[in-house]
């Protein structure tokens, strides 16, 4: 990757680490799900969010979805399923981004 020095990469021993680390630090919990209860264009983000996106075969367990803080809805036209995972996350990432406005200067 010729933008890895760009990122920061955390890794956790499970969901059970990461939960700990999370909620220690007061971050909200974002999941981007098709049985959302928010729609994307109407969710307020803030800064320390942490955007969290399932499988595309099977989403998350239950047991995620309990935990998130907020359930997004990537609106669709009728008939479709649901996106890709990398284009969801593009896509929630830049309005997320957007919003904070955190986006790089044109």
């Amino acid at each position: 990757m010729d933008y890895g020095e760009n990122v920061v990469v955390s890794r956790h021993a499970g969901w059970q680490a990461f939960r700990e680390q999370q909620v220690a630090s007061g971050a909200r919990l974002i999941l981007f799900t098709t049985r959302g209860a928010m729609r994307l264009d109407a969710f307020v983000f803030k800064p320390d969010d942490v955007l969290l996106f399932g499988r595309e075969s099977a989403g998350v367990p239950e047991e995620v979805h309990s935990a998130a803080d907020a359930r997004v809805l990537i609106p669709l036209v009728s008939g479709v399923r649901s996106l890709n995972v990398a284009t969801s996350a593009a896509i929630s990432v830049w309005e997320a981004l957007r919003q904070c406005e955190d986006l790089p200067p044109p």
